[in-house]
């Protein structure tokens, strides 16, 4: 095992159909620390293998590779099972993501001072270098419903910016309901505490999910904004674009379905079934 065993961080990050990318982020985090960690890259039976291979390869890391595609979740928690114990901290990345020089050593850092902290995430740059809302509140019915309705005809509607915190990134670590999962420190015995990532959300919402059982266990999720990442998009998703939106929709039903699941709110979710509907084709029309 590479690095300082009292700081043992083992980085997952799980592919598909993203090779052209993986050299560029493997490279980035190798100048994100001093101490490099162990990489397990878990490939979703992607089409593009050969260039994996020849990334993992390149760059000393470990491959997976999984016979059909699980999701993101499942992914990361096939990584976790086959890399074993030994590790204080999972860092769990997209592979489309860039890292500044010293953004794991920083994230290490803020968990050593922060022993509460079960998982902690770097300010997200997009492609054109602007903050993107990686630090946020779990998601209200008033502000979701705001957001869904609104957000894509007035994006700076005041119930979107409540949903995305957009007043809230400034240079202080704070705490916050949820962490994208597009980078995430988690400290190990945080996930194991609670499960790790629910494979039922094959894709968006596991990590809204994931930071609201950590909060319920007790432990904080913590913004650090000394830690800098750039994510550069969507390669994965951009290519099925429509699939991917009914997949969000899909998983945004089952989160609030299960948040707002006594009896008694059957017709509350029967509006957001309908609702999460309308805007779904809205969106793929």
């Amino acid at each position: 095992m590479k690095g300082n065993m009292s700081q043992s961080v083992l980085v997952i990050t799980v592919v598909y159909n993203t090779g052209d990318v993986l050299g560029s982020f493997l490279d980035s985090l190798a100048a994100s620390t001093d101490l490099p960690p162990d990489v397990i890259v878990v490939d979703n039976a992607s089409a593009d293998l050969a260039v994996e291979r020849e990334a993992v390869r390149a760059h000393g890391a470990r491959l997976i590779e999984l016979p059909d595609n699980v999701g993101y979740g499942a992914g990361i928690a096939a990584g976790v099972q086959q890399a074993g114990a030994g590790y204080d901290y999972l860092l769990i990345t997209n592979p489309d993501v860039v890292f500044t020089v010293g953004a794991l050593d920083a994230l290490v850092a803020a968990a050593s001072d922060l022993p509460n902290a079960g998982s902690l995430g770097p300010r997200i740059l997009d492609a054109t270098g602007a903050v993107y809302p990686s630090a946020r509140d779990l998601p209200s019915l008033r502000t979701g419903i705001g957001h869904a309705v609104l957000g894509r005809a007035w994006p700076n509607n005041p119930w979107s910016r409540s949903y995305r915190s957009d007043r809230s990134y400034g240079p202080e670590r704070r705490a916050a309901g949820w962490l994208s999962g597009a980078c995430l420190l988690v400290r190990r015995s945080a996930y194991e505490a609670v499960g790790g990532f629910d494979p039922s959300y094959f894709m968006y919402f596991e990590d809204v999910d994931f930071g609201a059982r950590l909060s319920e266990a007790g432990w904080e999720n913590v913004y650090v904004p000394a830690a800098v990442v750039t994510h550069t998009g969507a390669h994965s998703t951009s290519r099925s674009a429509h699939r991917m939106e009914r997949v969000h929709h899909d998983s945004a039903y089952l989160y609030l379905s299960r948040k707002y699941s006594a009896w008694y709110l059957l017709p509350v979710r029967g509006i957001l079934r309908v609702a999460l509907a309308a805007r779904q084709w809205w969106v793929v029309r």
